[in-house]
């Protein structure tokens, strides 16, 4: 009996944690960066808050970290152990990078996130949630909300579904890079042109 399954795995084509990292890196920066904008305005605009929450359109960095944090949190889900581990070493080094911030630094931001986002989204596991929670509470949404959701200090359900629905734009298709590549790692986890320039970021 031929296992075709096992065929198909054979037959996928190579890629490397670095390259997964390039892909991830830059398709965060450009969906945050075009999609805050977006987000901020839908807020601003919700008739359910009780003030206007004043988003700036350039104030994203938070919203970046939160988005970030999410989607390293389900990279243990889709890959090997080793690999994930690799990946998620590979893109703080090239988030740390491209902010100018030492990749420990970024790490430990990203580590604060997701403790966070684990501690507000309790006893939810929804990624989905966890992001819509952590916009809520980093940019202080719950002081613009009315009084009923504000003295609770939580969102409102309302502004909760709607925002929710737009964060599945912000979430990675792990999944697709799985169906479709054999992941591997590098000899050496971060690269010595990593740590010297930004080449690599973009290539």
């Amino acid at each position: 009996m031929k296992n075709f399954g096992l065929l198909n795995w054979l037959a996928k084509r190579k890629l490397t944690d670095e390259k997964v990292a390039n892909i991830f890196v830059n398709s965060t920066f450009e969906s945050v960066e075009k999609g805050w904008p977006e987000v901020s305005a839908l807020l601003n605009a919700s008739t359910e808050f009780e003030k206007d929450p004043g988003l700036n359109e350039n104030d994203y960095g938070r919203f970046l970290m939160i988005v970030v944090a999410a989607n390293l949190s389900l990279v243990p889900n889709h890959f090997d152990p080793g690999v994930d581990r690799a990946i998620i070493k590979r893109c703080c080094a090239k988030f740390g990078l491209a902010l100018g911030v030492p990749k420990e630094d970024f790490a430990l931001k990203v580590k604060q996130y997701r403790i966070f986002m684990k501690k507000i989204n309790h006893p939810s596991n929804n990624t989905l949630t966890a992001m819509t929670r952590a916009v809520f509470y980093k940019y202080g949404l719950i002081e613009a909300q009315k009084s009923y959701f504000k003295d609770m200090n939580v969102p409102d359900p309302i502004i909760m579904k709607n925002l929710r629905d737009v964060m599945e734009n912000f979430t990675m298709d792990w999944d697709e890079i799985c169906d479709n590549y054999r992941v591997t790692t590098t000899k050496e986890a971060i690269t010595e042109e990593e740590e010297e320039g930004q080449g690599l970021l973009y290539s």
